[in-house]
């Protein structure tokens, strides 16, 4: 069974009431993609979720919440990604204010993350 972080609620609790709704409604929607989703802080502050490699991570900004995906070759059939294409290692979702998640495709696209980690990662797998 994944892990929780109390650290990963202390980050959420510093962001804007709206960016901590969002980033909370990300969260469960990494745990209902695989109950093995545990939690971590990198990068002295940064919330990740992993389960063999990095899923996603989130960062709030002043304008957005940043979800960082992990893997440049999970399949995004609805285009939920809108930066980073082209990145060599992650893309992202940036979500603004008052944006509708698309909680399925969420789901979808880090459950194809996670296939391709437990497959031996996306390098393995044709990335670059």
């Amino acid at each position: 069974m994944g892990q929780r972080d109390p650290r990963v609620d202390d980050y959420i609790a510093t962001l804007v009431v709206w960016q901590q709704d969002v980033a909370r409604q990300v969260r469960e929607l990494l745990h209902e993609a695989d109950p093995d989703v545990a939690e971590t802080i990198k990068r002295r502050v940064q919330p990740y979720f992993v389960l063999e490699g990095n899923i996603a991570a989130l960062l709030g900004t002043k304008t957005h919440l940043n979800v960082f995906v992990y893997d440049p070759i999970a399949p995004d059939p609805t285009g939920l990604i809108n930066q980073g294409h082209g990145n060599l290692t992650a893309r992202s979702i940036q979500i603004h204010e008052g944006d509708a998640l698309e909680d399925a495709a969420l789901v979808a696209l880090f459950r194809a993350v996670i296939a391709n980690n437990r497959a031996g990662g996306w390098r393995t797998l044709g990335g670059r």
